[in-house]
């Protein structure tokens, strides 16, 4: 399975694996932007994507960057549709009690290609009952 990537700026890079079998592939700043404690920025990859039929690319955070400046990517997972053709821009929080530079080529996120389902929707009077039917939001407790 091929992901068609251009670049529209000449301080892209490729997205890429770090290590064979990684299931995400890094993304790359073009610029340099300081991201102040509380603050969010969204930061340009240089590159457009073709995503293969029937696809999308979740932008997930980088696990280095969150432990040790607690920088995240504000939607994560951030979606992106087999349609798009948009630049890749990537929606960074600094969580942090310092400010952050991001700077030209930092791997500043992640992105994992997965399959979609394509569903049809089907109004129904009932849906069928189970052991769980509406707890959440912590109906299990913490222990």
């Amino acid at each position: 399975m091929n992901l068609k990537v251009k670049k529209i700026s000449n301080l892209a890079k490729l997205p890429e694996c770090a290590h064979e079998g990684d299931a995400g592939l890094d993304l790359f700043s073009v610029e340099e932007k300081l991201i102040s404690p509380g603050e969010t920025a969204l930061i340009h990859t240089g590159i457009i994507i073709e995503l293969p039929e029937n696809t999308e690319a979740q932008i997930r955070p980088r696990s280095g960057l969150a432990l040790k400046n607690s920088i995240t990517v504000l939607n994560s997972p951030g979606t992106i549709d087999e349609g798009y053709r948009g630049e890749i821009g990537v929606i960074l929080i600094n969580h942090g009690k310092q400010d952050f530079m991001v700077e030209k080529y930092m791997k500043i996120a992640q992105m994992v290609v997965k399959p979609v389902l394509r569903v049809k929707i089907i109004e129904v009077a009932e849906v069928s009952n189970t052991g769980r039917n509406e707890g959440g939001f912590g109906s299990t407790g913490v222990k």
